[in-house]
């Protein structure tokens, strides 16, 4: 029969053994919930979207900084078509005909990189909105990997019409500029719906570089690459007509 010590001993041993088991179960769970959770969390969010604008997330990044913040959400109708259709042709000229990622440019791009060079181009639309709904700014693979999955996903659960839409609303075009009638404003006084097709231009071809190209006073390589879209929209065909173009 066992002592009343080794009763004491066996019974701390075994106490021992269970908090490490229970930590790990737990750990465990934590870790199985936040992985749920966030696959859960962007699908949740964008049923939300798909009623409720949206901020980016460079707008919560400057808020939570408490830096100001220029974003005026307007519906598509009330962006000039003119500057819908620059961003198509200048951004991509595919949005209509894809499914949110182009695989073949995609495809052509990990070619470059396994060569051995700096991979350029190859993201949509539906990828650039999804980076600004749910990813952070930088050239990242890792970021460049999840921004397919979310822009899959984007491109089945919203219309064309409401990505672009999202798009134009929350792209950034200036320090604290947010979406297509904070920039008209600021850059040209005047609301978005008004815009002309030359302005149009301007703001689309300064979207790569919204820091370094000014809409209102571009440099002669931006009005350059401006005269370039606007020959480009006026032979694009139909590739305007899932939103309505």
């Amino acid at each position: 029969m066992p002592t009343p010590r080794a009763q004491s001993a066996k019974k701390s041993k075994s106490d021992r053994s269970a908090k490490p088991r229970s930590f790990k179960a737990r750990l465990r769970r934590w870790v199985t919930g936040l992985v749920v959770f966030i696959l859960v969390l962007p699908p949740v969010l964008t049923l939300i979207y798909s009623i409720v604008p949206p901020v980016s997330t460079l707008m919560l990044g400057r808020y939570a900084q408490l830096l100001w913040v220029d974003r005026q959400w307007v519906p598509l109708e009330e962006i000039s078509p003119h500057l819908i259709r620059s961003v198509i042709t200048s951004e991509d000229s595919k949005f209509c005909e894809i499914g949110g990622v182009d695989w073949d440019a995609l495809g052509k791009q990990i070619e470059v990189l396994q060569e051995g060079e700096r991979p350029r181009g190859a993201s949509t639309l539906t990828m650039q909105t999804a980076k600004n709904l749910f990813l952070w700014n930088d050239r990242s693979f890792v970021r460049k990997g999840l921004e397919i999955p979310l822009a899959v996903m984007l491109d089945a659960m919203l219309t064309k019409h409401r990505v672009l839409e999202i798009y134009l609303n929350i792209a950034e075009w200036g320090e604290g500029i947010f979406g297509a009638e904070a920039a008209a404003q600021a850059w040209f006084g005047k609301s978005a719906k008004d815009l002309s097709r030359v302005e149009a231009a301007r703001l689309a071809t300064s979207l790569p570089n919204p820091f370094l190209r000014n809409p209102a006073k571009p440099s002669r390589g931006h009005r350059t690459l401006a005269a370039t879209n606007l020959s480009r929209v006026k032979v694009a065909g139909n590739i305007f007509e899932c939103v309505g173009e």
